[in-house]
């Protein structure tokens, strides 16, 4: 599948691209006559606009990339340092370009709370963040390169694959893409959590997919049938966040032995989890919160059951942070 990604869908998106900014003038035309049927200030043209905005920096990075993989030697030296460097350099550069002009339209102020990742300056961190809603991981990767001047390793699932540009930078940094319905997910997690240097971050989301109520549900559920009846009311407790799955956290640990850990709550995303919600809520004019907490390795606990407490323990004090930090328009 990745030659049908790679040698199709990939010129596709240049193709289109191109095609979208030479008829440009009657997409304008047509969203402006859009807007003042819609709610919100110029709904149609704002959007428009991010959508453009995105869909160029996709093609004209696939172009750059391409020529990457042409002067390494068609591919050859491709993963070597020095064009791994280059491709973290790329994608800093794109996201930066992409979020400024973001935030300018769609009104959207990033703002964070707690200790950041430059803390202690020379550790490799771990990140585990919380999952809800389009976007946080594209923010929490700008915020770690941006900001923090952080190298971040990802695990992805095997769907994202399909966005070309994605597919292609993250098959030449250190990442992976995994199936979540079967294979040794956790193996694949400790192999590339090995060898953190001091700016590298590793990042993972322990609750395992965007939060939904059937999700939470389902976890809930999943903990009981495994006769973790203990765990399952903890879970039931939490009402804005996934239960944890520990396997991928703690492999990640066994990876880095010598990492702190960075966990991340956000709250301004978390009721967008349909594309109708991301229509309703867009353009967003919202505040996006992330708070960081960071936790020096020793403190962490050694054992396996250990672990797996001090996971959850923190998942209830980030379900906690998130319930007093709620948007006024759902904290009602």
């Amino acid at each position: 599948m990745w030659l049908v990604r790679r040698a199709v869908i990939a010129p596709a998106v240049v193709l289109l691209t191109a095609l979208v900014w030479v008829t440009l003038p009657a997409w304008l035309i047509a969203a402006a006559l859009l807007s003042p049927l819609l709610p919100g200030r110029w709904r149609a043209l704002r959007l428009l606009w991010v959508v453009i905005l995105y869909a160029t920096c996709e093609a004209l990075l696939l172009l750059v990339l391409f020529g990457l993989w042409f002067s390494s030697g068609f591919g050859r030296r491709v993963r070597s340092p020095y064009f791994e460097g280059i491709h973290y350099d790329l994608v800093q550069g794109l996201m930066w370009v992409f979020f400024r002009e973001a935030r300018r339209v769609l009104a959207l102020r990033i703002e964070t709370d707690g200790p950041s990742p430059d803390a202690h300056p020379g550790v490799p961190i771990l990140v585990a963040c919380r999952h809800a809603g389009p976007g946080d991981s594209f923010t929490l990767i700008h915020a770690l390169m941006h900001w923090y001047h952080r190298e971040p390793r990802v695990v992805l699932k095997d769907t994202l694959a399909w966005d070309p540009a994605i597919d292609v930078v993250l098959n030449r940094i250190p990442a992976r893409f995994v199936d979540p319905r079967g294979g040794d997910i956790e193996h694949l997690i400790e192999e590339l959590a090995h060898g953190l240097d001091e700016n590298d971050a590793f990042v993972i989301f322990p609750e395992g997919g965007n939060f939904t109520p059937a999700r939470r549900q389902r976890g809930i559920d999943r903990l009981r049938k495994l006769g973790l009846e203990k765990m399952a009311t903890r879970a039931e407790a939490m009402t804005n966040v996934l239960a944890p799955r520990p396997g991928g956290f703690i492999a990640a640990l066994e990876g880095a032995p010598d990492a702190d850990v960075v966990l991340v709550a956000h709250t301004g995303l978390d009721h967008m989890l349909t594309v109708r919600d991301v229509w309703r809520e867009l353009p967003m004019d919202k505040r996006l919160v992330m708070r960081w907490w960071q936790v020096p390795r020793e403190e962490i606990p050694a054992g396996r059951d250990e672990r797996i407490e001090w996971l959850f323990g923190w998942w209830e004090r980030i379900d906690a942070w998130i319930e007093a930090n709620k948007p006024e328009d759902l904290a009602r």
